[in-house]
């Protein structure tokens, strides 16, 4: 009878031995999805940075054309205004200047 107890004893203490083979094995396999999610969250999170990067370079691109534009703009501005205060200035002075 002894005999029959060490059997049991050893099935029962492998079947304990594969109970927790086996958690650990879902352990390992949750952790590993938990990991590739993550690296998914990552690589979606990293593309929408880079899309928003090029995305900025456009407009910051837009931007400095526009800044140009308006900087040849206001160069035209000035002359003008100057040739003008300067016709005023010949006016004002009238024929005594001459």
């Amino acid at each position: 009878m002894q005999a029959k107890e060490q059997n049991g004893g050893s099935l029962e203490e492998a079947l304990h031995r594969l109970d927790t083979a086996l958690a650990l094995l879902e352990t390992a396999v949750a952790r590993k999805l938990e990991t590739e999610r993550s690296r998914g969250d990552r690589e979606t999170e990293f593309a929408l940075l880079e899309e928003d990067r090029v995305r900025l370079a456009a407009e910051l691109d837009a931007a400095g054309a526009r800044l140009a534009r308006m900087t040849s703009t206001t160069g035209e501005v000035n002359r003008r205004l100057d040739r003008a205060i300067e016709t005023v200035e010949d006016v004002l002075s009238g024929p005594t200047g001459r």
